[in-house]
């Protein structure tokens, strides 16, 4: 069972390889699906290298047109010549030139695959396909059976793996193909640039009469997040082989604490001791990290509206300050504090573009070698730590307990 985790840059790849993700996916500048989280093309061999056993997809799966097609066969090239382990993409111009090269193929949940003839089609080209986020269980069922039953191959001559979305934004649109952000901005989100229309709050008004209608929900096109931990063993048990965490717009916390709670579940799952309890718990980290509240997508056939703007998230992360050394022999970083103030029995969060993500409770800081309770802006503070790294960002992580961050 493949955990697959989303990297929109170093941070959070870094954090997604501490995490225990057994494989990543991210984008490079030009051709993305999220424009602004991105890596450059020369960066693939040094991603490749980072990250060792772990398989590496780069989503190459925006709309592309005929003036794109160099820039698409460059950063396929690049790929290849990097030793990236697929691409991921939707356009028949990249499925054909990828495989044209040797390049493997995973074809994007863009593609709207929903059923085992498509599956069968797709086949000839790609060694997994991510199925529409609109199948239930039972759909999804159906068709990881029928693979097997037919025997359906890609072109490595394994079965073709079946992938499904476990966590993460829902569009309003199928497949994300909306062209609201088009018609009101010219911002494609086929093309990586979607300003997100849906997740602002709107009112109902006639405009003969100027009266409004009063609704509950004011953000009528904006759904809940995906969470599917209290339903892992079922989606497991259809037969799928990777499990996609969606967030490459997510930063490194985000990206450090889904993983790693999907990691420790599907453990679990296959050990035989998944059980709700567990599920709670695990539900509650997810809560602390970035969401619009919470729905198990249409794996249930269930509704989720979110009704509120921005993050429901539990715990609000605050930048302190900044790391200006690691002593390695000692196991103690030293960080300048910025703004606000620390105290013995803060949880915070160090993150960085090595780094990733790292977190921790103070248990004792020194000023000047001497133990202090409390730490104030302008000081500068030695903390036993983990390895981290000059000029990493030291945040104070505090409980939410009403309200709405959008951070």
């Amino acid at each position: 069972m493949e955990l697959m985790a989303p990297a929109g840059d170093w941070e959070s790849m870094h954090a997604a390889l501490k995490a225990g993700a057994d494989s990543v996916y991210f984008g490079v500048k030009g051709l993305n699906m999220r424009s602004a989280r991105a890596f450059e093309t020369d960066e693939l061999a040094q991603i490749v290298k980072v990250c060792g056993k772990v398989n590496t997809y780069l989503a190459l799966n925006v709309l592309l047109y005929d003036e794109d097609m160099e820039q698409m066969r460059q950063i396929c090239d690049c790929a290849k010549e990097a030793g990236i382990t697929a691409v991921i993409v939707a356009d028949v111009a990249a499925i054909e030139y990828a495989r044209s090269i040797g390049l493997r193929v995973h074809i994007s949940t863009q593609a709207n695959i929903g059923n085992i003839e498509a599956v069968r089609y797709y086949s000839r080209y790609a060694d997994a396909v991510v199925l529409a986020r609109e199948l239930t269980l039972s759909q999804i069922r159906k068709i990881c059976t029928a693979v097997r039953q037919e025997e359906i191959k890609g072109p490595s001559g394994d079965y073709v793996k079946i992938e499904v979305f476990v966590h993460g934004a829902m569009c309003v649109s199928i497949a994300g193909k909306c062209y609201m952000s088009l018609a009101v901005y010219n911002r494609s989100a086929n093309r990586g640039q979607c300003l997100q229309n849906c997740r602002r709050a709107y009112i109902v008004k006639d405009e003969e009469t100027g009266d409004e209608l009063k609704i509950e929900n004011k953000y009528v096109m904006s759904p809940k997040d995906m969470c599917t931990i209290e339903i892992l063993d079922k989606i497991i048990d259809t037969g799928v082989s990777i499990l996609k965490i969606e967030g490459r717009g997510r930063k490194a916390d985000y990206v450090h604490t889904t993983v790693s709670v999907y990691k420790e579940a599907v453990q679990a799952v296959l050990e035989g001791n998944y059980c709700q309890e567990k599920s709670a718990v695990w539900k509650s980290q997810l809560r602390e990290v970035f969401n619009r509240g919470f729905w198990t997508g249409y794996y249930l056939g269930e509704e989720g509206w979110s009704g509120a703007y921005g993050s429901k998230a539990t715990v609000v992360k605050k930048q302190v300050g900044k790391c200006l050394n690691y002593y390695q022999d000692k196991g103690v970083g030293l960080f300048f504090i910025e703004a606000d103030e620390l105290n013995v029995g803060d949880r915070i969060a160090v993150i960085g573009p090595t780094t990733g993500y790292m977190e921790k409770e103070i248990n004792s800081m020194r000023i000047n070698n001497k133990e202090v309770d409390v730490v104030c802006k302008g000081d500068e503070v030695c903390l036993l730590i983990d390895k981290v790294r000059k000029n990493d960002v030291l945040y104070v992580l505090k409980k939410r307990e009403n309200g709405i961050c959008s951070s």
